[in-house]
């Protein structure tokens, strides 16, 4: 809690000249103690003595933590009765739901290391990550065996735990999900031991009666999370107990006044850190509710927040898109929110005012708020809070992070208002790329400061008040007769018309110069493909952007390809673009 001290010298006083963001932070804040803990001990911590209240809720099947906690110990004790031991890989290959919790957290408590993989990856990207980890142990979504059965047969995996979507819901939608769509999944033979159901592995847990707590030490990796690193190829992204339980610790810090029986909405994906880190393990260290949605449903995204009214709600700006276009959506009181927040994409300026006059309508007291990170990182390295939530900003470090802003391509640091790549030096860093020292030696260098600093091959800049400003990808930079364009600052011109929903812009090949920009857009409703509509964004970019940015082609679309993650796949439309050139 700041002291009126504290905010005298925050407002009057700026101490940090080369670190302004400190001045944000009170005293207490800024000298907290990062926890030694592992992941499983620290969420105890939290729990206490509070188990009656509530843990998980899904599909309003709503789980205490004293139901929680047995699911894990069961879950742990089931592990060992198969040979898993420390520091062995187990993946879990599941969506948002209850049992994916219990397998990450039992995987914890024995000293495994929770291997997360997104359940609807292709078998060959399945095939990849079991034989780079050596994986021997999966728990596996019923619906993924028939896609990924001949992959496991090349893979170290003795053991595939098949796990039904339904097994946590009430019972009423537990029979519709089998009537719709678990009656059509198949499934092993029963004579096939390979396999076990959900039901089954429990029941080995139960009649397990060794001691089966591991000695888990701060510095042992916990998690292995999957992103494409600098080279766009797959990597294991190795992240300690110290590090996932430091971004829970500084989440907290910024989201103060959240409090125990507080309502948590988590649709982002457990796989990645943002989801897994920020919207499962921070909110069941503060008690918080955890609504989990194992898949985008607008309606039942809908029904939560009119049913449930939760008060904290984190995602990327393709589900704030499809909220406000939701009709149902009017009707929605949003009073009770205390924070949104965006992430895992860049929100641009009109879109983060229209999200603003949408809450505000709808009742909210506040403003979406904006987080930046990388899974390198676990999730979030900055964030805004009231102060700092500049339009356009991703606000300051998490406290006990650093940033600095370098050269691309000398390393050299930059001046505040310098615009350069952004690296971040913090608790939460990963310990490395798995079997890829070369890739980890590109993304984690030290400098001659002696830290170790995370490139992240982003661009912004630091504000003089210490306040962070994302600008590019470094490789979305599209390099015209010689000139850096940068295709999120178009965007967001384009996306001032009110024609423009949404805008994606890539660079395509040009004869002489290189480069020029395209445009991708989709149209709000009530707006059609014409050649004066085009013309008109094309006379708005000429009055705003340099003559090297203004786009030479515009293309109408229905909808971008999105990644995995559901970020817009620039690099799909860049392909698109090259297969059609060389045609």
């Amino acid at each position: 809690m700041k002291t009126i001290k504290d905010i005298f010298t925050m407002l009057f006083k700026k101490r940090h000249k080369n670190e302004p963001w400190l001045d944000y932070y009170s005293r207490e804040e800024r000298s907290i103690k990062f926890t030694n803990k592992s992941i499983y001990d620290f969420m105890i911590d939290g729990v206490g003595e509070d188990k009656d209240y509530i843990a998980l809720n899904y599909f309003e099947n709503r789980i205490s933590y004293n139901e929680f906690l047995d699911n894990i110990n069961i879950c742990a004790r089931a592990l060992r009765s198969f040979g898993v031991k420390e520091k062995d890989i187990v993946t879990i290959c599941l969506p948002n739901m209850p049992e994916a919790i219990y397998a990450f957290y039992a995987c914890n408590k024995i000293g495994a290391i929770a291997d997360m993989v997104h359940p609807l990856s292709s078998p060959e990207q399945i095939r990849f990550y079991l034989k780079e980890n050596k994986s021997r142990f999966l728990f596996l979504v019923d619906f993924d065996y028939e896609n990924y059965k001949e992959v496991l047969e090349d893979t170290l995996v003795y053991k595939t735990i098949l796990v039904s979507p339904k097994l946590s819901m009430p019972l009423g939608l537990s029979i519709g999900y089998t009537l719709t769509r678990s009656i059509k999944t198949k499934r092993p033979s029963l004579r096939d031991k390979d396999y076990m159901s959900w039901k089954e592995f429990m029941g080995k847990g139960l009649t397990y009666n060794k001691d089966y707590k591991a000695d888990v030490k701060k510095d042992d990796t916990a998690v292995i999370l999957h992103s494409g690193g600098t080279t766009g190829t797959p990597k294991g992204i190795m992240i300690s107990n110290y590090s996932f339980n430091a971004l829970a610790q500084q989440s907290a810090v910024n989201v103060i006044d959240v409090r125990p029986k507080d309502k948590i909405v988590t649709i982002l994906p457990i796989f990645h850190g943002f989801g897994l880190g920020v919207c499962v393990h921070t909110p069941l260290c503060l008690k918080v509710e955890t609504i989990l949605m194992p898949e985008y449903e607008p309606n039942r995204f809908y029904k939560i927040w009119k049913n449930d009214r939760p008060n904290v709600i984190l995602g990327v700006p393709t589900l704030w898109e499809g909220m406000m276009s939701n009709k149902k959506f009017d009707d929605v009181d949003m009073s009770q929110l205390k924070y949104i927040v965006s992430g895992g994409d860049y929100l641009s300026i009109p879109m983060e005012t229209k999200i603003n006059e949408f809450l505000h309508k709808h009742g909210a007291h506040v403003n979406i708020m904006k987080g930046y990170g990388m899974t390198e990182s676990v999730a979030a390295t900055a964030y805004t809070f009231p102060g700092t939530n500049e339009p356009g900003s991703i606000g300051i470090p998490m406290v006990g992070n650093s940033y600095k802003i370098c050269n691309p391509e000398t390393g050299e640091e930059l001046e505040l208002g310098e615009e350069g790549e952004i690296c971040v030096n913090g608790p939460t860093l990963m310990t490395g790329y798995l079997n890829n020292p070369k890739e980890t030696k590109n993304m984690l260098r030290k400098h001659k400061d002696g830290k170790t600093w995370l490139h992240t091959g982003d661009i912004g800049y630091i504000a003089s008040n210490g306040i962070i400003f994302y600008t590019q990808r470094l490789k979305r930079m599209i390099i015209v007769s010689g000139f850096n364009v940068y295709p999120s600052m178009i965007e967001e011109v384009l996306e001032t018309h009110p024609a423009i929903k949404k805008a994606c812009v890539i660079g395509i090949p040009h004869p002489y110069k290189m480069h020029v920009p395209k445009a991708f857009l989709i149209l709000n409703e009530g707006y059609s493909d014409s050649g004066k509509l085009k013309r008109e964004l094309k006379d708005m970019c000429k009055e705003t952007l340099s003559v090297f940015a203004v786009p030479k082609d515009f293309e109408i679309r229905k909808e971008f390809p999105k990644t995995l993650y559901s970020k817009v796949d620039y690099k799909q439309l860049e392909k698109e673009e090259l297969d059609k050139n060389k045609a």
